[in-house]
């Protein structure tokens, strides 16, 4: 539950920020990670109704990361 709050507020302060193309959104598709910047995420993932915030693994605006998922593998 806290991951998905995180991530709807970096969505939300990126969506109205006036450089959105600088935020980076990677996710899991299938087997490989896939990298597009946020709004192309949203409109690719039709607000969230094709790929669920659960496939999110990191957020980085230009060099800092914002959110990263810990995998099992990694702990």
């Amino acid at each position: 539950m806290i991951k998905k709050g995180i991530i709807e507020e970096i969505f939300s302060k990126a969506r109205f920020s006036e450089d959105s193309n600088s935020y980076i959104v990677s996710f899991r598709d299938f087997e490989k990670i896939r990298e597009i910047t946020l709004p192309n995420f949203i409109t690719e993932s039709d607000n969230f109704q094709k790929i669920s915030s659960s496939r999110i693994t990191k957020i980085r605006r230009i060099h800092t990361i914002l959110f990263e998922k810990i995998s099992k593998q990694d702990e």
